[in-house]
């Protein structure tokens, strides 16, 4: 069921924009999100934060130079209270968004050299120069001697800022705070990126057949999303055979053989939004080991579901899933990241993220307007396969409402599907296996 606001006509899973109906409004989504963080900076203790992580920058500036930049650490955003951000970026970036960007002062996009990760040596002193600027703008917006929250740094950078006398603490909770209740134009853009990855297993669906490798899965996932519009996509897993349990949670150059278990997750965004969304496959057939392993996943992952309501506690969603040991694991650290939830917006790790390692003992309470990914993680007794099964969640009023919709309720067999013509009454798509299993 749609939400309200849905209803009175803002259209999903549509790329553009147009006059005769309302789509995402990015002029809203900016503000929206700009006034989040504002809100936060006005209840904490700090006068500013200073954002390194490319998610947190997108978030606060709307700014956006690639995935290229994501770990060299020369593009940076300072957010006072009450006044616009600031933003240093690539000198060409800047310029371009001087032109292109106008819901911040000209002035405020500014040109900034970094270190680039330690390679301009540390005695040059461009830590000591970016240090100073910062300072100068605290100084003069009266906030020097406030704490100033910064999110992820550089230890020289981190040591650049003390020595102008500044008192540094941590803003990622601040920003957690402020991103994980998402607005209509939020949950609209990530029902858009999980549209895009519906296709792709539609397409992946078509593919997979004995011989084709788990490389070759991923190639076909990158070229569907790509060509749909996706901006970055960050990971996808290929799994298979032999390789799904323990999980490696990397794709490898495996072939794949008839009867093989397979899963996969895919890891992308679009303008900004993420999904993690896994789906689990067989390719020829499934042996009934396969399915009763299947089954199971999907058990743990509707019971959790059915927990997920307005205000309700996190710890009972993670006691609905199994314990390590009941899985072949030794403790929570271990199993950690097989059962479990996250949240997702324009990072992949967001409010809230719940599990049996932490949430049964700190629970929160689920809000209107979350969003997040829920996965669960099954592997057969013998250790000779596993399934992995996840969704996305938007909890509204009503309920849980799923973003993702390829289908995952029951195993799919993809591939020429391998029939006994002696033998059709054990069953539909049956064949008998050396020791006596069916596929």
């Amino acid at each position: 069921m749609l939400p309200d606001q849905f209803k009175r006509g803002a259209s999903q899973n549509a790329i553009m924009a147009v006059d005769w109906e309302n789509r995402v409004d990015f002029d809203r989504l900016r503000k929206y999100r700009f006034q989040r963080v504002q809100d936060q900076l006005k209840t904490s203790d700090m006068g500013a934060v200073l954002l390194f992580d490319m998610n947190n920058i997108r978030y606060t500036t709307a700014a956006h130079i690639g995935n290229w930049a994501r770990d060299k650490y020369f593009r940076c955003a300072l957010i006072m209270r009450d006044r616009e951000p600031i933003m240093w970026d690539i000198g060409s970036a800047a310029k371009q968004h001087q032109r292109h960007n106008p819901w911040i002062s000209p002035d405020n996009w500014r040109p900034v050299v970094s270190s680039w990760r330690g390679s301009i040596m540390e005695e040059v002193g461009v830590e000591k120069a970016n240090a100073k600027r910062i300072a100068g703008v605290l100084r003069d917006a009266g906030l020097i001697h406030e704490p100033l929250g910064i999110d992820v740094v550089e230890i020289p950078v981190l040591r650049a800022l003390e020595a102008e006398g500044i008192s540094i603490v941590n803003a990622e909770g601040l920003m957690q705070r402020a991103r994980v209740i998402k607005s209509i134009d939020e949950v609209s853009l990530l029902e858009t990126a999980a549209c895009l990855v519906d296709a792709a297993y539609d397409e992946l669906f078509r593919v997979l057949r004995p011989g084709v490798k788990e490389s070759e899965a991923v190639a076909v996932v990158n070229h569907v999303l790509y060509n749909m519009g996706s901006e970055n996509v960050e990971a996808v897993n290929a799994i298979s055979g032999e390789r799904c349990a323990p999980h490696p949670h990397v794709f490898s150059d495996r072939y794949m053989r008839p009867g093989d278990m397979a899963y996969f997750d895919i890891i992308h965004s679009y303008m900004g939004y993420r999904t993690c969304y896994y789906r689990t496959i067989n390719v020829g057939g499934a042996t009934g080991k396969q399915r009763d392993v299947y089954k199971k996943t999907r058990d743990i992952l509707d019971e959790a579901i059915a927990e997920i309501k307005v205000g309700a506690s996190s710890a009972d969603i993670a006691k609905k899933f199994p314990a390590a040991q009941e899985f072949g694991m030794a403790n929570e650290e271990e199993a950690f990241g097989l059962q479990y939830v996250h949240g997702i917006g324009v990072g992949l790790w967001e409010q809230p993220l719940i599990s049996r390692y932490h949430s049964i003992e700190h629970p929160i309470t689920i809000e209107e307007g979350m969003v997040f990914a829920i996965e669960t993680y099954w592997p057969s007794k013998d250790g000779s396969t596993a399934a992995r099964i996840e969704e996305e969640i938007h909890v509204t009023k009503d309920g849980p409402r799923l973003l993702t919709k390829f289908p995952a309720q029951d195993l799919l067999v993809a591939g020429q599907q391998y029939w006994n013509g002696h033998s059709f009454a054990k069953g539909v798509n049956e064949i008998q296996l050396p020791g006596g299993e069916t596929i």
